[in-house]
């Protein structure tokens, strides 16, 4: 936790075990003497830290349901540029891909033509030049009129022209200049081959064609890539929360579990209302840098709307269930024991102690679930569970 929180996490990595010992005995409420045995560096490489229970100021929050969804922005559908048949398959469902990676390759006799045309019309242009070229020498040795040059260089500008047109309907049907430049030098046949290629990087989550699959130009997409390193989180806002809530609100996502899934903030509020749900949408853009998150997955949205007071609190994962009952871990000779706790509020991943916990004890602020199921696997091979 941060120190605006008022929670300074001084880590020790189980550095004051020993310390603050003495300060848990006349308390006597651990859990039936259940003790997970770690010593220093057993803890220190459980990843268990220490810090000291603070009292500071605790949000006020809105939990709400809220769904994960592909940013729109990141969704490219990659349809045929070119009426043809599929000749060619290099990526599936679930393969990723970097953009500008070849997807497939189409047989198309429209592209051909277009190809043809196009060489055709270069050709005419060079010829053009080089004849607007002998003009304007023989016009210099008076060998030739004034009109028969005028004429060479309009034939020369309707030839360009010409070339212009036909290598703009090739761009627009995908093909680059580099590809131009060689079209020259293309084998037999290659004219008609016309690859795809991904728009952006992701993963293939759709492809609709195979082997031999006839296609129309603009028609239904082929491949549907997504990028899923950043989604949003649609918080649905009822009617009586919908004045609480503003852009820049800081968010948690919390998985059905109650875990932790992401932070952010509201990114914008939708000025539309569904009319099946009457509610409102108000949008998180999430990084999901791992894809351990995915589309269509529900989980609640914790919004801070606001302080509601000071109050002792640990960081919510310090709190975990021991033998039905809300616990915080803290140190005891040998390692750490399970100290029932009552829980108050929880609060942009902070919750409320009540009673149980004392400021400045020393309690297992990273690491609690971890005892947890050490404690529990302890336990098992007891015969009992706790």
């Amino acid at each position: 936790a941060e120190e605006e929180d008022g929670h300074s996490e001084e880590e020790g990595h189980a550095d004051g075990e020993e310390e603050g010992h003495d300060d848990h005995d006349d308390h006597g409420d651990e859990a039936n003497g259940d003790v997970v045995l770690l010593d220093k560096a057993a803890a220190a490489e459980a990843g268990i830290s220490l810090s000291p229970a603070e009292t500071g100021p605790l949000s006020e929050t809105l939990s709400l349901p809220a769904e994960l969804r592909f940013d729109a922005d990141r969704v490219a559908q990659v349809a045929a540029p070119v009426s043809g048949l599929v000749s060619r398959l290099d990526k599936g469902e679930g393969d990723k891909v970097k953009r500008g990676e070849r997807l497939a390759v189409l047989s198309s006799r429209e592209l051909a033509g277009l190809k043809a045309d196009f060489l055709t019309a270069k050709s005419a242009e060079g010829l053009a030049a080089s004849q607007y070229a002998r003009e304007e020498r023989l016009f210099a040795d008076k060998i030739t009129s004034q009109a028969e040059l005028d004429a060479a260089k309009a034939a020369l500008i309707s030839a360009r022209a010409e070339r212009e047109a036909m290598e703009n309907k090739l761009h627009a049907v995908g093909i680059s200049d580099s590809v131009l430049e060689r079209l020259g030098e293309a084998q037999d046949g290659s004219l008609a081959s016309a690859p795809l290629v991904a728009p952006l990087g992701g993963t293939v989550i759709s492809r609709s064609v195979s082997i031999g699959s006839s296609v129309e130009a603009g028609g239904d997409a082929l491949f549907v890539i997504v990028d899923d390193s950043q989604l949003w989180a649609d918080i649905a806002v009822y009617k009586d929360d919908a004045s609480a809530i503003e852009t820049g609100q800081p968010v948690i996502l919390r998985s059905r579990d109650g875990a932790e899934a992401a932070r952010g903030k509201i990114a914008l509020i939708l000025p539309v209302i569904s009319e099946t749900t009457r509610t409102s949408t108000a949008r998180v853009i999430v990084d999901n840098p791992e894809n351990r998150l995915r589309p269509g997955q529900f989980v609640t949205a914790e919004i801070s709307v606001g302080e509601s007071g000071r109050a002792l609190h640990v960081p919510s994962d310090a709190v975990v269930v021991v033998e039905d009952k809300p616990s915080v871990f803290v140190p005891v000779e040998g390692g750490f024991a399970p100290r029932p706790v009552k829980a108050g509020r929880t609060s942009a991943g902070l919750t409320e102690i009540l009673d149980g916990l004392e400021q400045g004890e020393r309690f297992v602020s990273a690491g609690a679930f971890t005892l947890k199921a050490q404690l529990e696997k302890d336990a098992f091979g007891d015969g009992h569970a706790h």
